[in-house]
């Protein structure tokens, strides 16, 4: 049967996997993955996932069957063709916010399946755009003032308060919170599990 192992401690993704059912546990990859600058971000986003998936696999080699894939995902957030990663204070997710505002970004997902037993994996990307308003008086002081913004690419979660900055989504939501289901769906499928057959 199916199993998931998460190379990721993002509550959020978890969530997700619980959502639709998937048999998974957790094995956070040590790697660096903190980036901000000018680069592809599609590239980027598919490389560090494929970075996450791999470490992991090769730790867990010889221990699962066939049926275990470790599941790497990376989330960035594109404005001005500038990748924002996670904050590093209050000043750095203000100043990520402001240029989100009144316009629309990008979210990026790379996800990357990689077979415990054989290390062979699979990569692919998804894109959400996504559209800020301009803030209303005093909101961005009150949302900085929580802690939501600190964890997170851009500085805002969509799932949380943050989704009240949010006025137009085009692509998949679940992508903004870090793990594009139907995307992943569609990877399990091309590796022989149909939607739901795990459950």
């Amino acid at each position: 049967m199916l199993k998931i192992i998460l190379a990721s401690a993002s509550p959020r993704r978890s969530e997700l996997l619980k959502l639709i059912g998937l048999d998974f546990e957790i094995i956070p990859a040590n790697i660096k993955e903190e980036f901000e600058g000018n680069m592809d971000a599609g590239k980027y986003a598919s490389e560090m996932s494929r970075q996450k998936a791999m470490a992991v696999a090769k730790e867990v080699k010889g221990k699962y069957n066939k049926d275990t894939y470790v599941l790497g995902a990376d989330t960035v957030v594109v404005a001005d063709n500038k990748i924002l990663g996670k904050p590093k204070d209050k000043n750095h997710a203000y100043g990520m916010l402001k240029l989100l505002e009144n316009k629309w970004h990008d979210v990026i997902t790379g996800l990357t399946l990689v077979n415990a037993e054989t290390l062979k994996l699979s990569s692919e990307t998804e894109i959400t755009r996504v559209k800020i308003p301009a803030f209303s008086k005093g909101f961005l002081e009150r949302y900085l003032a929580s802690e939501e913004p600190y964890d997170k690419a851009g500085s805002y979660g969509i799932q949380g308060t943050g989704s009240l900055m949010v006025e137009y989504i085009n692509g998949c939501y679940f992508n903004v919170m870090g793990l594009p289901l139907y995307r992943l769906s569609k990877m399990l499928e091309k590796e022989g599990y149909e939607v739901l057959s795990w459950i």
